[in-house]
């Protein structure tokens, strides 16, 4: 397995990028491990959880609370799980983000890693030490920062993927194009999903741009103090959306990121929005929505990048090079309404 080796400032994280999940055995004690995975991913690969002892939860956003949380932590006390356990998160994004949560404040603490499942947890949801749960409507109210052990990545396992999946993922690989990589973002207007799903090698080298873009990001700023905020592009919005109207988590932050560009021609001068918007339709994902805009308004009055009457919201000056700055509520609400 290629191991890539990423040192934050609590852990050393190993990404083994061409991975095979039975190698997991390889990788950690199994007579101490345990697997966290959700009710899709248990039933489509069954056979590979058999003799390891496995907590399976529902699937979805709607399950990534405390619920779910005491639900796991009960699990693990009945296998008993001490101190020593290593926990292995087996999915997407909400898996990775509820099981990093747990293995953070399961007798104060347990290691962990992650086997991510979907395209959106293998470039972004699972890279980075961001675990948490929602609280409502509200994303990712409750949580914190914690590094996992190591990240396994087998595409064999995105052979089970639906496609409405991979678009989803692909928002995110679009967003790290649209802040950081203009080279990238030419790629993806000369290619399409097909092409992706059908040449593993090139799928391969786009994901692992993508996992180095994340994790170089977080590795100079892994608490969230400057350069990382970048990463929120197209979640400010996308996130008050996306548990309102139940939408998947890539398809929020398409719309976001619709919104974003738009309020950048404004306050920045960028010029790509029609691009953007094109590379955005030719992965399938949604451009434009009809939304409460005022309930989406008071949700992002509790983001946590509000600070006082201002929003720290990320534009782009031009394709590949994001900002952040403060704007005031008043001035994003005329935009946003403007843009509606």
């Amino acid at each position: 397995m290629k191991n890539w080796k990423v040192k934050f400032s609590s852990q050393t994280v190993s990404f083994f990028l061409e991975g095979k999940f039975a190698a997991i055995d390889k990788i950690v004690d199994k007579t101490n491990t345990f697997y966290i995975t959700d009710e899709n991913v248990y039933g489509l690969h069954e056979k590979k959880f058999k003799g390891k002892k496995t907590i399976v939860i529902p699937s979805g956003e709607e399950h990534k609370h405390q619920t779910t949380v005491d639900f796991i932590i009960e699990s693990l006390l009945n296998f008993g799980a001490t101190r020593e356990a290593i926990l292995i998160g087996v999915g997407g994004g909400v898996v990775t983000d509820m099981v990093g949560y747990v293995a953070g404040i399961y007798m104060r603490g347990v290691a962990v890693g992650f086997v991510p499942t979907t395209i959106l947890a293998m470039v972004d949801a699972s890279i980075g030490g961001k675990n948490g749960i929602d609280v409502g409507l509200y994303k990712n109210m409750v949580g914190l920062i914690r590094q996992p052990s190591f990240l396994l990545y087998d595409l064999n396992l995105l052979t089970t993927l639906p496609k409405h999946q991979w678009e989803n993922g692909f928002a995110e690989i679009i967003k790290h194009a649209a802040i950081k990589d203009a080279a990238m973002m030419k790629d993806l207007a000369r290619h399409d999903l097909t092409y992706y799903q059908k040449n593993k090698k090139a799928l391969a080298l786009l994901i692992f741009k993508n996992v180095k873009i994340k994790a170089k990001v977080v590795q100079e700023d892994e608490f969230e103090k400057g350069d990382r905020k970048l990463l929120n592009f197209g979640h400010t919005l996308g996130h008050a959306i996306e548990n309102q109207y139940a939408l998947l988590h890539g398809h929020a932050i398409s719309i976001g990121m619709v919104y974003a560009a738009k309020i950048s021609q404004v306050l920045e001068g960028f010029k790509d929005t029609g691009l953007l918007i094109d590379i955005l339709k030719k992965y399938g994902l949604p451009t434009s929505m009809h939304f409460d805009i005022n309930q989406a308004l008071q949700i992002m009055q509790r983001d946590k990048k509000k600070t006082g009457a201002s929003m720290q919201y990320v534009l782009l000056k031009k394709m590949g090079k994001a900002v952040y700055q403060n704007v005031p509520m008043k001035s994003l609400e005329k935009l946003i309404k403007l843009y509606s």
